[in-house]
Formats: structure tokens, C-alpha cells, sequence
């Protein structure tokens, strides 16, 4: 009896150990545990009363077999080579180890068995065609890496998330081969990335000719004050891009000198700061300080396009608001009691339930009442529209809540309804440049006609309160664009929709007809001015390419003569060469050639369109804009 306590306690420390035991040591104790010194693979030896021998451990026994010979001798033999090998008595191992290390028919057989086993293969998805890749699939942790510093960075996942058990047990599940990546990796790779991607995004912006700025400062929810800055432009493809440029912490005071020093940062650190031809932003005061800053700096360096004009853009989507919130500064306390209405139906389950109920007796639509955002004129039409449609529900709500106190009367009802016609034209223009993926220069202009066209009429308006909202917005109107607004006008004449026939239709509507023609006789100018750039820009480019031609002639001249020993004349452009590069720059002269190019552009009836206008078989204002770039 205490033998076998012995045995077992025995077994119990040989099994604690396992782990960190080699498979020598658990073999060697396996065999020490054995009984009679007869063991055989598996246990279809044992008898049904006989005590189970354990099953082998070491991994030599998938290539080995234990075999008995004539005389009673325990041999191993190896299942390739047929070779047989004394067993030890202590059950090591190692000598069978390094046979099946360097024995040729086992290699053999294991070449075959990969030959013959299925390869993994992997599927990639292919653009709009639909076509589908197959290839062989080979795990790639690098590119794993690559990919899961995109994943943090496009979703904004925290570092840790690559250490989340669940995480890794799912990758795990997905690919066997997925090897744990730990918050510091991915933390480098996010920065590498980073530098990647911005060396990419620097050799695209070598190509760009010119290059247009947005920036914006806004708080974040820290209270932290942050600056973006946006470039657009158009790459060698001739297609319009937009990138992030800077996205960083400007701490206050936020002065013109800082600003400008920020911007003016950024621009080197990207290498755009010769290519900058327009900046757009908000109307802060702080901003025309920056703006003039940077306007001084750019003319030292002679860089600014037509001498600047074009360089400060405002912010129209900001005009449009501060042009209705100075409207509806007219109305008085009737926007204040819809808004506190709202505001105290939102504040209990319980009331919305009610006004819900008498919404439902009085067969009204189910909507949702609107509380606005003061600093958001939209929000403000929506929240009256709202209440508006809701009207009848007011004072019956107030019929069972003596809390209530904010029930228009019918006057400031028939307010709030002449001022949400009025206002509707507005909102409908936000919505188009909000809503709009990509709002461009183009589609401004015809939308600042209306908005003027109907101030005007709105100043006639029978209702006092009309004619106020109309005439504080037309101040603000005159005040932000009274002047000539050079970029919008360029985008909507290079519209070939629109071309110089808007501009004769929108003027006298924005500016009157008595200014009208001197701002219409600028902006041609200025077209012109701006049309004179780009093939200035085109000669030289073609100037250069001249040079280089006559540069690289040389070249192989002089190679020539030194292969063939003798002297020979200055290298010259060929007859077929030079006449190649003039038709390139033109079939006409350079005056007569900007003749002929703007006048199709500036024509009222003119029928071509940027993407048709051929004449000589050259693609005027697609082909050759892109070159002069």
C-alpha cells in the first residue's frame, strides 16, 4: 500500500513538471514508470488486466517503430530508411532525433507530401470591373502591421485595442499564423505611416501648379482650440484633389500674427509656399490680419496670382449665416418663446407624452419638435418651421399644464409663417452648399443673384417686419459682397453653363445698373490678366523644354565625336523638331492665339465647352490649361 502512494505521488511531481521538462526528461520518466521492460506502441499489448502502458510522447515516434528481434533485442527502426537503432535504457532520444535530421528518404517523402498538399489560396476583390484575383496565400505579418496602423488611424481606435484578448482570439481564428502585436508596435507603425504617407502626398504636390487653402479654427470638447488646414488642388491628371495639410493645437490669444505664422509654417513644412494661390476663411476680424500678413509676404516673393486679387476668399456658407441671424435679430421675443416652449416640452418624457396625445386627437403629422442651436441659423427656420406645423397644439397643451407659459399669440403666429416663406430660399441654398460633396467656385454666383433678387423684393413687402429682416440683411449683403467678388465671378465665366452671360444677367441685380457695367469691364479685365499667367506660364515651360532639347543634341554630338574621332558642327534643332514644338505652342501667333482662346470662352452664344472647343486639331482649354500648368 505505500508502495503504490509512493507511485502515485511520483506520477502527480512528473506531471507538475511537464512543462518545464524537454521531451528527453518525459520520455525517460515515462519509461522509468513502464512495468517489465516490454513496451510496445500504444496499448495493444495490455491485457485487460494487466496495468496500460502510456503512450509515447516524443515526436521521433511519428518516423520510428520499436521492434523485437529474433534473439529478444529491443530495437528502434526508422520507418524510411529502414535503419535500426539500439533503444536506450533511460528512453533518450537524441540519437534518433539527429537521424531523422539528416535522413534522405525521410526529406524525400516530406517533399512529396508538400507537392501533393492542397495550397491555401486567397481572393482579392476587384474595382468596378468585378473581376476577382486568385493567388496563393502566404501569410505577411509586415503587411498585417501595415494594415492595422490604417485601422487605427481611419477609425480612431486606441493602441490598446491591438492587445484586447477578444481581439486576438478572433484574429486567431481568422489566420493560425496571426502573431500578437502589442499597443508600442503599433504605435511606430502609426507614425511610419504617417511619414509614408506624407512623402507621398509631398511628391503629389510637386506636380500642382496652384494650390487653394481653407482653414478653420474651432474647440474641441477638452476646450482645447485646434486649426485645420485643407488644400485643394489639381493633380498631373488633371484631377481635382483635396488633402488634410495640418491639423494642430494653435493656443489663444488667436491674433492675425499667429495665425499667419501658422499658415506660413505649413507651407514650408509642405514646400507649397510659392504655390498658393487663394485662402479662404471666416469673416473674424483676426483673420483680415492674417490674411494681409500673409498677402505682404507672398508680394516680396512676387507670387501672387494677378497681383492678389484672388488671394482672400470669404467664407460664403459663414456670409449666409451671419445674414440671416442679423434678419432674424428683427423679430424680436417671438423666436425666444417657440424656442422656450420647445425647450421645456424636451425636459419631460412625460410632456412630450401629452403634447403627443394632442397631436393624435387633432389628426397631426407625428413629427418630432425641433430645438435649435442658437450660433446655427438653419436650426433656428427648422425649430420655428416646427413649431409652426404645431401651432394649434400650444394652447391646448397649456390648457393642462399651468407651467406652461409660451403660447404665441396669432400675430406672432402670422410672423413666424411670413418669416419662414421668407426664410426658405435661404435654407434651401444652405442645404445645396452643405449637402454638396464638393462645392466649387462655379456654383455661388447664381445663387448671390437670387439671394439679392429677393432682398429687393422683400423690401416692399407689405409687413413692417418683413421689410426690417430685408433691409438688415441687405446691409449685410452690401457689406461682405457690395464689391466685386473676383473668384466667384472666374468660376462661373469658366463654367461653360454660364460663361460671361451670367455675369451680364447677375451684376445689375447685385450691383445696380448704374455700377454694374464698371464691375463687368473689371472682371473681363481680370480674366484676361489671369488667362495671360497661364501662357506665360506655357512659353516658358515649352522655353525650357527647347533648351533641353538643344542640351541633350549636344550631348549625343559630342558622344558621336568621340566615337568616331573627328570633329563636328554645333548641335542644332532639326527643321521637323522645331516646327513639332511651335505646334505645340500654337498653330497662330501668341496675340492672335489669346484673341481666338478668350473669345470662346467670354462669347455669350458661344457653343463649345471645355471638353469640346477644338481648333487646329488642338484641344484648347482642356489640353493646354493642363500643359501651362
Amino acid at each position: 500500500m505505500e508502495q503504490n502512494n509512493e507511485d502515485v505521488e511520483q506520477l502527480n511531481y512528473n506531471e507538475e513538471r511537464a512543462d518545464e521538462m524537454s521531451e528527453e526528461e518525459i520520455e525517460i520518466i515515462e519509461d522509468d514508470g513502464n512495468e517489465g521492460g516490454h513496451q510496445v506502441d500504444g496499448d495493444g499489448g495490455a491485457g485487460p488486466f494487466e496495468k496500460k502502458q502510456r503512450k509515447k510522447k516524443s515526436s521521433i515516434w511519428d518516423d520510428m517503430t520499436e521492434v523485437v528481434l529474433d534473439n529478444g533485442t529491443v530495437k528502434v527502426k526508422c520507418n524510411h530508411c529502414k535503419e535500426l537503432f539500439t533503444k536506450s535504457t533511460t528512453g533518450a532520444t537524441s540519437q534518433h532525433k539527429r537521424h531523422l535530421t539528416s535522413c534522405l528518404q525521410r526529406k524525400m517523402a516530406i517533399g512529396e507530401q508538400s507537392k501533393q498538399k492542397q495550397q491555401v489560396l486567397s481572393f482579392t476583390e476587384g474595382g468596378s470591373d468585378g473581376i476577382t484575383s486568385i493567388t496563393n496565400f502566404s501569410y505577411d505579418h509586415a503587411k498585417v502591421r501595415e494594415l492595422a496602423s490604417h485601422m487605427i488611424l481611419a477609425h480612431e481606435y486606441p493602441f490598446s485595442m491591438m492587445e484586447h484578448v477578444v481581439f486576438n482570439k478572433f484574429m486567431k481564428a481568422v489566420s493560425p499564423f496571426y502573431k500578437k502585436i502589442n499597443r508600442q508596435t503599433v504605435k511606430e507603425d502609426c507614425m511610419s505611416t504617417y511619414t509614408i504617407e506624407k512623402r507621398k502626398l509631398k511628391s503629389l504636390l510637386k506636380g500642382a501648379g496652384r494650390i487653394s487653402i481653407t482653414t478653420d479654427l474651432w474647440k474641441s470638447g477638452q476646450k482645447i482650440q485646434y486649426m485645420v488646414v485643407t488644400g485643394h488642388f489639381i493633380d498631373s491628371d488633371w484631377v481635382l484633389k483635396k488633402r488634410v495639410l495640418n491639423f494642430c493645437n494653435v493656443p489663444p490669444p488667436h491674433t492675425g500674427v499667429i495665425i499667419a505664422d501658422a499658415l506660413s509654417k505649413c507651407f514650408i513644412d509642405w514646400g507649397i509656399e510659392n504655390k498658393v494661390a487663394s485662402i479662404t476663411v471666416d469673416n473674424a476680424s483676426y483673420n483680415d490680419v492674417c490674411i494681409r500678413r500673409l498677402r505682404e509676404d507672398f508680394s516680396l516673393r512676387k507670387r501672387l496670382s494677378i497681383g492678389g486679387k484672388i488671394f482672400h476668399v470669404r467664407c460664403c456658407a459663414h456670409i449666409l449665416n451671419l445674414l440671416v441671424q442679423d434678419g432674424l435679430g428683427q423679430l424680436g421675443g417671438v423666436i425666444d418663446v417657440v424656442r422656450e416652449g420647445i425647450k421645456y416640452l424636451n425636459n419631460s418624457e412625460s410632456r412630450l407624452l401629452e403634447f403627443a396625445k394632442i397631436k393624435k386627437q387633432l389628426q397631426l403629422p407625428s413629427r418630432k419638435l425641433i430645438l435649435d442651436c442658437p450660433t446655427r441659423w438653419n436650426s433656428t427656420y427648422l425649430m420655428l418651421a416646427s413649431g409652426l406645423e404645431f401651432k394649434d397644439v400650444f394652447p391646448r397643451y397649456a390648457d393642462i399644464d399651468p407651467g406652461f407659459h409660451y403660447v404665441p399669440t396669432d400675430f406672432e403666429w402670422m410672423k413666424v409663417e411670413e418669416v419662414c416663406k421668407f426664410l426658405g430660399i435661404f435654407h434651401e441654398i444652405t442645404d445645396m452648399i452643405s449637402g454638396s460633396e464638393y462645392p466649387t467656385a462655379n456654383i455661388f454666383l447664381v445663387e448671390l443673384y437670387r439671394i439679392k433678387e429677393l432682398l429687393n423684393e422683400k423690401a416692399l413687402d407689405p409687413f413692417e417686419h418683413i421689410r426690417a429682416m430685408a433691409g438688415s440683411m441687405s446691409a449685410k449683403f452690401d457689406k461682405y459682397w457690395g464689391e466685386s467678388n473676383v473668384l466667384l465671378s472666374l468660376g462661373a465665366i469658366l463654367d461653360p453653363r454660364y460663361k460671361m452671360f451670367l455675369i451680364n444677367h447677375a451684376f445689375p441685380v447685385i450691383y445696380g445698373e448704374d455700377a454694374a457695367p464698371r464691375f463687368m469691364a473689371e472682371i473681363r479685365d481680370i480674366l484676361y490678366e489671369l488667362y495671360n499667367e497661364y501662357v506665360d506660364c506655357h512659353v516658358v515651360s515649352h522655353s525650357e523644354q527647347q533648351r533641353q532639347v538643344v542640351k541633350r543634341r549636344q550631348n549625343e554630338g559630342s558622344t558621336s565625336s568621340s566615337k568616331k574621332q573627328k570633329m563636328t558642327a554645333p548641335a542644332v534643332l532639326t527643321g521637323k523638331e522645331k516646327f513639332h514644338m511651335h505646334g505645340k505652342s500654337g498653330c497662330f501667333g501668341l496675340v492672335e492665339r489669346r484673341k481666338i482662346e478668350i473669345s470662346h470662352l467670354v462669347e455669350d452664344g458661344c457653343r463649345y465647352t471645355l471638353r469640346s472647343c477644338y481648333h487646329c486639331g488642338v484641344r484648347i482649354y482642356l489640353q493646354r490649361w493642363r500643359e501651362s500648368n
